[in-house]
């Protein structure tokens, strides 16, 4: 799977939420695997692709509505569109 994969992924998610809308990456992770397939295993590479995604001013990564850095420890995150 590749990065691109991933954003391809992240941005097709949200275009189907509502405006302001976020996503856990969780939900990234599990839409590009098959049906019970091991997404936990993707999950760091999502955090990654999100990262280097806000970094870019392209995606918006927040933990309890605050800015943080996807790759951190610190707990569940939520991914969505630039204000």
């Amino acid at each position: 799977m590749t990065d691109a994969d991933i954003e391809d992924r992240i941005f097709a998610l949200l275009s189907t939420r509502q405006p302001g809308a976020t996503l856990c990456p969780s939900e990234v992770a599990r839409a590009l695997v098959p049906e019970g397939g091991a997404w936990r295993e993707r999950m760091p590479q999502v955090r990654q692709v999100a990262q280097a995604l806000a970094q870019q001013h392209r995606l918006r990564v927040t933990r309890g509505g605050v800015p943080v850095d996807s790759t951190a420890p610190g707990g569940p995150i939520r991914l969505g569109l630039p204000d």
